[in-house]
């Protein structure tokens, strides 16, 4: 997987220890030298694909990555823990994201 510098810079998402689409759109504006606002574009709208694609029932696999994974999960029957009563829990539609070799590789250094 080609590094993309996606390591922030600024203190205050070093300080936060998250990624967000604004560093997103920060490094697309810098590697690419897009405008901030059309670097912001192509981020959300990436982001907005992935998300209609899993909205639409497909799996979304990002090669060296990982892979993001429907499935669908039966009604089984939990109990309340406070109260020890048995109560049916609906059929749901989980996502699971598995992370590539690759991706573990690089976590595990």
């Amino acid at each position: 997987m080609a590094d993309l510098g996606i390591a922030r810079i600024n203190n205050e998402a070093e300080a936060s220890n998250t990624l967000t689409r604004a560093d997103l759109a920060d490094v697309v504006h810098r590697k690419l030298g897009l405008s901030r606002a059309e670097s912001a574009n192509v981020v959300e709208r990436v982001l907005h694909y992935m998300c209609e694609s899993l909205a639409k029932g497909r799996n979304v696999k990002i090669s060296g990555f990982g892979t993001f994974i429907l499935r669908d999960k039966g009604q089984r029957i939990g109990r309340n823990p406070k109260t020890g009563i048995e109560v049916p829990i609906a059929p749901r539609r989980v996502m699971t994201f598995r992370a590539s070799q690759i991706m573990r590789d690089r976590i595990a250094r």
